[in-house]
């Protein structure tokens, strides 16, 4: 009797001390959940430069580490500075008037006049609706900026929720292995299922990662270029923004680029418009649609509707973060569940 209340005791006390740690580490849990990440996509690297140079963890770990923050961090931070400077640009052309968003939206009126008779059919107001949309817009680039300054002023935090993130990176090269058969020793779920579900975590995350960033990476610059070519303020801001866009499946870059066509159109840039359009749904729509079942449905064995639903749910939760947390958590749980019907309930 006494031995299982000490048992029911230490299991308490285990649990709480795990959660006050965990409480503990919660302002972290950004730079911890990355540094996994990118543990997991550059493990293969280090596994190739152990076999080169031997048996060597700190400096195959260091090596490894210098790769990932020439082909990763450095471009980040580069690119991150850019898209602040060309934010707070766009803002102080707004202010100055040089973008009018009132008069973007009477051409908008003008050159589809049968708009406004949607809109009273609807019930809408269109007396002030003009007023209330200007607003918007400068409501919306007046965020832009605070975003952008925020990023700035933020920088201190940035660099060390960075270097924080990279510290630990290089222990879990170094020592992943050795941490990895400790969780599964400690763990009481069975080791066969452990070991599947740290399988199924470093298949998705490798997977969701160097998927969505590489066609993050391709729809915004593939957006930014024709922003260029047309001539568009901000190629480089809007391309940036395509790019985060982008992480949300099916729509994505659209939200930028199609309205862009739209407001062509109604500035008489017939053949702007047209080329944008056709660019945009053939070229950018193509890198979505060819590149995303490719990198991320195949190997994460999720049903694209399932992607879908889990990013958009990922991001509205956990911010930028959620374009990974959230089929990782989708792919966790259709193999939790593959391992139940096969261990408890007799099929494969």
């Amino acid at each position: 009797m006494r031995d299982k209340l000490e048992q029911r005791s230490f299991l308490v006390l285990l649990i709480l001390v795990s959660l006050a740690f965990g409480f503990i580490l919660e302002p972290f849990w950004g730079a911890i959940f990355w540094a996994c990440a990118v543990t997991v996509i550059f493990a293969p690297v280090q596994r190739l430069i152990v076999r080169r140079i031997g048996e060597r963890p700190n400096t195959a770990a260091g090596i490894t580490l210098l790769i990932c923050m020439a082909i990763v961090v450095i471009p980040v931070i580069l690119l991150s500075m850019a898209f602040v400077s060309e934010g707070v640009q766009f803002y102080q052309r707004v202010e100055a008037g040089e973008i009018d968003p009132r008069q973007i939206l009477q051409r908008l009126r003008d050159a589809f006049p049968w708009i406004d008779t949607l809109l009273v059919e609807f019930g809408i107001d269109t007396n002030n609706l003009k007023e209330r949309i200007s607003d918007w817009m400068v409501s919306a680039s007046q965020f832009l900026a605070k975003e952008t300054f925020s990023i700035g002023q933020n920088t201190f935090s940035f660099l060390i929720s960075l270097a924080l993130m990279m510290y630990l990176t290089f222990f879990l090269l170094r020592d992943g292995e050795q941490l990895v058969h400790l969780i599964v020793k400690a763990l009481p779920l069975g080791d066969e299922r452990e070991h599947a579900l740290f399988q199924k975590f470093a298949e998705v995350t490798r997977a969701t990662v160097k998927g969505n960033l590489v066609v993050a990476i391709v729809q915004g610059t593939l957006g930014g270029i024709i922003f260029w070519i047309l001539d568009i303020p901000g190629p480089l801001l809007w391309g940036v923004v395509m790019a985060f866009l982008s992480l949300i499946p099916a729509v994505g870059a659209a939200i930028i680029w199609f309205p862009v066509c739209i407001y062509l159109y109604a500035t008489g840039s017939w053949i702007s418009a047209t080329v944008l359009l056709g660019y945009g749904a053939i070229v950018i729509g193509l890198a979505d649609n060819v590149l995303r079942p490719i990198l991320v449905g195949r190997d994460t064995k999720l049903p694209d509707y399932v992607v879908l639903f889990s990013t958009i749910g990922g991001i509205s939760l956990f911010g930028i973060n959620g374009f990974v947390i959230g089929p990782l958590v989708a792919a966790l749980f259709m193999a939790t569940w593959q391992i139940f019907m096969k261990d408890f309930n007799g099929e494969l």
